[in-house]
């Protein structure tokens, strides 16, 4: 099975213009399954434009040493990355300056002559990546972001499909599990009714706060600007949701999941986790490795 394939066929049966891949934690194959959407593009002979919250495809992790999967960008494909990580070689070339920052400087566009490795880094605000998306979108017709659970307040005008990537970094198959359960229930917590009493939040919903109103006996909608409002995960909003009907103003679309079932420390039973997170979360799940689906 080609598993990018899949992905990018839920993007656009969700009407999505552009894919965005989260985790649940590091390693948790964010980069393998985006790399596998850029191939089914390239395959198709789609232009796409790339780009990422942080800074991801490089091929050393900074913290762990380890060896990390990259971004293998062939002829056509845009990517918005930091000035100085645009290899000097003609590979790449330079279209514009975008106006962002990256940690590592200034943010450029550059489109790939010939296949090479780029690494590619982003702006640490979500307002701006969405102006390094929407760049983007102004020069290919679909888009790809290597994203973060805690910025992606970008992705809420209604064009982005997002999949929720899920690895081995818990210390039990069951915890894992339980972390993209929660995830996914919090990053598709549905739109308000405007039919029904609410109590509108302007800020966060903190785990506290959450209590507090269980505590009371709320029973109005709570509701917050949107999915990443939420300030807490896991098993607490679980429980807590369980007893609160948690709504919000822009709504997010999670398409799919994908597993890594071995990691740094830890191996899962391959065709175990990947049955497990799609019976959890109510979403096909994907092994990008093993070209496997559990619907």
């Amino acid at each position: 099975m080609d598993v990018g394939l899949r992905l990018l066929q839920l993007a656009r049966d969700a009407g999505a213009l552009s894919l965005a891949v989260v985790g649940t934690s590091k390693n948790a194959g964010k980069t393998v399954a985006l790399s596998s959407v850029c191939e089914a593009l390239e395959q198709s002979g789609l232009p796409f434009g790339l780009c990422s919250i942080g800074r991801d495809g490089e091929p050393v992790d900074a913290l762990s040493g380890s060896a990390k999967p990259r971004y293998l960008l062939r002829p056509g494909a845009i990517a918005a990355t930091a000035a100085g990580l645009v290899p000097m070689h003609p590979a790449f070339e330079v279209l514009a300056f975008s106006g962002e920052r990256s940690a590592l400087g200034p943010i450029v566009f550059v489109r790939a002559r010939s296949a090479a490795y780029l690494e590619i880094a982003g702006p640490p605000a979500a307002s701006a990546l969405r102006r390094v998306a929407d760049s983007l979108a102004s020069l290919a017709p679909f888009v790809l972001i290597d994203g973060a659970v805690d910025r992606i307040a970008a992705l809420r005008d209604g064009s982005d499909a997002i999949v929720v990537a899920v690895g081995a970094a818990a210390p039990t198959q069951a915890h894992a599990v339980d972390d993209v359960r929660a995830l996914v229930a919090r990053l598709r917590i549905p739109a308000c009714d405007p039919a029904r009493e609410s109590l509108v939040l302007d800020g966060a919903l903190t785990a506290a706060h959450a209590a507090e109103l269980v505590r009371l006996g709320e029973r109005r909608q709570v509701v917050v600007a949107d999915p990443t409002r939420i300030a807490f995960g896991g098993r607490a909003f679980l429980a807590l949701s369980a007893k609160l009907d948690v709504r919000c103003l822009r709504p997010l679309r999670v398409v799919a999941c994908t597993v890594a079932p071995r990691g740094l420390e830890r191996a899962f039973e391959p065709r175990s986790f990947l049955r497990a997170v799609a019976d959890a979360t109510g979403l096909p799940a994907f092994d990008v490795f093993a070209g496997l689906e559990a619907a």
